[in-house]
């Protein structure tokens, strides 16, 4: 069993055979990104009704640390900056972030390319739970909660379902996400059948679309609670989940725990999604698409892509959100502008994965 583990921990660990300059521009692809991101911070902090430079806002980030003699800028500025934009720009990272390291690891787990998040179904039963507490009057924290816990709910629920004599099958355990996933979809339009037509029908159709425009500190730290845990567990399994996309009976005979992998992932995804989605609403196809093109840049070997992976996924949401707030007047929820750009670019993958033979060959 010992022999078994090392050659378990040899092939997990083992970089796949590739010429020498593509390893290099690999290795080159996350601290390029990671720069990319922090423009990408910078530039949005700066753009919106409120005309700022990079210079204003490291000004008046500054003088919350030490402040200066005599700052130029006016309140207003000030309260934009830290009030409105930067937590806005916090959640959008983490929420990009989080759902890209979870679908890029859900995919490897599960060995298909069409899993997200949503497949066990924690995004339908978080949307019912926030659909459930706007009509029942409930705001603010109490709507987050709520979300939160019946996201959670609906994972243990797909556990139940899933489990015969203690064993659960992956392709039970999707079924069942499926099937939770329709119960509380249905759920979700007998709640918008009761709203009020002219009040809560509205405010539970914008959350269900996905938006951070509201988001404050609280938002953020709630969504870091769910995230960044879970993407630590998540990176921690990177070599077994290497190993799990070789199939699951390679796996058993090379000595990794299955069972006990496959849960931490998606216990680690489900409390991903739940916290999105009870800060932010649905925002689908990141989970779906991002993994993709992080996999054609780095390869499918999961200590690469899993970093890069949320990199990407974290630069992505924060300019689709940057494109919501100010390509018209009126803010478009996030979740139309991911599903616009998504479904495109996910055919266009879609398609060169089934000219190149499939998954097998990535």
């Amino acid at each position: 069993m010992d022999r078994l583990q090392g050659m378990s921990n040899s092939l997990a660990k083992a970089p796949t055979t590739r010429p020498v300059g593509r390893s290099v521009v690999s290795a080159c692809v996350l601290p390029a990104l990671i720069c990319l991101l922090v423009l990408a911070i910078l530039y949005s902090v700066t753009i919106g009704r409120y005309d700022l430079s990079v210079r204003d806002v490291t000004y008046i980030l500054v003088d919350n640390v030490h402040p200066l003699i005599a700052p130029y800028w006016e309140p207003v500025q000030e309260v934009v900056v830290e009030q409105v934009r930067l937590p806005r720009i916090m959640a959008a990272v983490i929420i990009g972030f989080g759902l890209s390291v979870s679908g890029a690891a859900l995919q490897g787990l599960f060995r298909n390319p069409l899993v997200d998040p949503g497949i066990i179904g924690v995004t339908s039963g978080a949307g019912f739970g926030g659909t459930l507490a706007i009509l029942l009057g409930l705001q603010g924290h109490l709507l987050l909660i709520m979300a939160f816990l019946f996201g959670i709910g609906s994972v243990l629920l797909v556990k139940l379902l899933s489990t015969v004599r203690g064993r659960t099958s992956m392709l039970t355990l999707v079924l069942a996400g499926v099937v939770i996933s329709a119960f509380f979809s249905a759920a979700i339009s007998i709640a918008k059948l009761l709203a009020d037509p002219f009040q809560k029908l509205p405010a539970i159709t914008y959350w269900l679309m996905g938006s951070i425009a509201s988001s404050n500190y609280f938002d953020v730290l709630l969504v870091s609670v769910a995230v960044v845990p879970s993407a630590v567990a998540i990176y921690l399994l990177r070599f077994q989940i290497n190993i799990m996309s070789l199939g699951e009976e390679k796996a058993r005979a090379l000595g990794t725990k299955v069972v006990l992998v496959q849960w931490i992932i998606l216990v680690a995804s489900a409390l991903i999604s739940a916290g999105v989605v009870a800060t932010s609403g649905i925002i689908g196809w990141v989970g779906l698409v991002i993994p993709h093109v992080a996999r054609a840049l780095v390869g499918a070997d999961h200590q690469r892509l899993l970093p890069v992976s949320g990199t990407i996924g974290a630069i992505y949401v924060l300019m689709v959100d940057n494109l919501a707030r100010t390509v018209t007047t009126a803010e478009i929820p996030l979740g139309i502008i991911t599903a616009l750009i998504g479904v495109p670019v996910f055919a266009v993958i879609l398609r060169r994965l089934h000219a190149k033979g499939g998954w097998a060959s990535d």
